[in-house]
């Protein structure tokens, strides 16, 4: 989840349209991704139970 803006990332579900196919794990998401919301950084991702 992104503690900027609050966008949670599901690995099954991916972010297709962000460049993340469904099934990308988490840790294989590159370091210069950013958040589709507010833009914030891998680093402002915290995991989250669902």
């Amino acid at each position: 989840m992104c503690l900027i803006c609050g966008w949670v990332y599901d690995e099954a579900a991916g972010a297709p349209e962000h460049g993340l196919a469904p099934g990308t794990r988490w840790e294989d998401v590159p370091m210069n991704w950013t958040c589709p919301e507010c833009g914030g950084r891998k680093d402002d991702f915290e995991m989250v139970a669902l």
